[in-house]
């Protein structure tokens, strides 16, 4: 079978299609003919040695497809079921992937295992986001960053339908369009201000009467941290879930007081899909709407396996929207 690997640390170049046997499942796996696999940061991270890996390693966390073979004591996951997971597994760039049993979840028969593959990481991730870390409610306003990525997308959707004003902060006049679209009442073109510590706050602070927002979503990291602080109203939230421009530098937490008694926290999707009940309630959850059209998940780009390299650019040069997707 063909896979893609990272064969040492660095950038879209080390990403090479090789042929590996085709994998046999041990106990409590199940392996997976792949339809789609999907992009994220966390691939670019491992990939370039930010998050420890070894090397060569078949690249990516996440996927659909159905399931060919079946080890011993894998529950109820049987032949010919159709799955999906966001981990567990040992690398998804490749046509047959072998994951853990109870890391997999069903995938409706209203669902396409395209769509299932676009929003079990990035789905998963603004579910908890707007439903555990930072509960929305009514009449709250929030920001958003990356309002037109796969997360920023699906949470606007999430917070607006909760009852939310959204203000989001895109790169390009088409990207504002579909942050507008997924239910953003405020876009700001972040790329076009001289100074994004001052003036993105102004701006917030401009659209909800001085008051600062409710809660931030912040998946971007450094270029953000500071701005997004000064957005906040009094004991608002700052939810860090991500550094796509970077680590946040170690920073004084009087910050936190002199900001207006403001709450920091920087989750992690893991920690909240801790067990197979808690992930399946959550993707039970988002492939039901998904399924009554009430999520709308937004495929941007799908790129062929043995394109990889060119997917990786893509996402890190902020040249996409919504779900990069890999189909074999």
């Amino acid at each position: 079978m063909r896979a893609v690997q990272a064969t040492a640390p660095g950038g879209p170049e080390v990403l090479s299609v090789v042929e590996l046997p085709e994998p046999q499942p041990g106990a409590g796996q199940v392996v997976v003919r792949l339809a789609a696999a999907g992009l994220n940061f966390i691939d670019t991270y491992r990939r370039e040695g930010r998050y420890p890996m070894p090397f060569p390693h078949t690249v990516g966390s996440e996927g659909a497809g159905t399931v060919v073979a079946v080890g011993p004591d894998a529950g109820d996951v049987a032949v010919g079921d159709r799955v999906a997971w966001l981990d567990g597994n040992d690398g998804s760039y490749a046509e047959l992937v072998t994951v853990r049993a109870e890391r997999t979840v069903p995938v409706p028969d209203d669902v396409g295992l395209d769509l299932a593959a676009a929003v079990m990481l990035q789905g998963s991730t603004a579910h908890y986001l707007a439903n555990d870390t930072a509960p929305v409610r009514p009449g709250q306003d929030v920001l958003v960053h990356a309002g037109a990525g796969g997360v920023g997308l699906l949470l606007t959707q999430l917070a607006t339908a909760m009852g939310a004003r959204v203000l989001t902060t895109v790169s390009t006049d088409e990207k504002a369009e579909l942050s507008r679209d997924a239910g953003a009442a405020e876009v700001l073109r972040y790329d076009l201000l001289g100074d994004l510590a001052t003036e993105l706050p102004a701006w917030v602070r401009g659209h909800t009467a001085g008051a600062g927002v409710h809660t931030v979503f912040d998946g971007v990291g450094r270029a953000t941290f500071d701005a997004s602080l000064a957005s906040l109203r009094t004991r608002g939230m700052l939810v860090l879930f991500g550094g796509s421009s970077g680590a946040v530098p170690p920073f004084d937490p009087m910050r936190l007081q002199h900001a207006g008694s403001v709450f920091l926290t920087r989750p992690t999707l893991g920690a909240y899909v801790r067990d197979r009940d808690e992930l399946r309630a959550r993707t039970d959850d988002l492939f039901a709407h998904v399924g009554a059209g009430t999520l709308d998940v937004r495929i941007g780009v799908r790129f062929p396996l043995e394109s990889a390299a060119d997917a990786h650019r893509a996402l890190e040069g902020r040249m996409t929207t919504g779900k990069v997707l890999l189909v074999p």
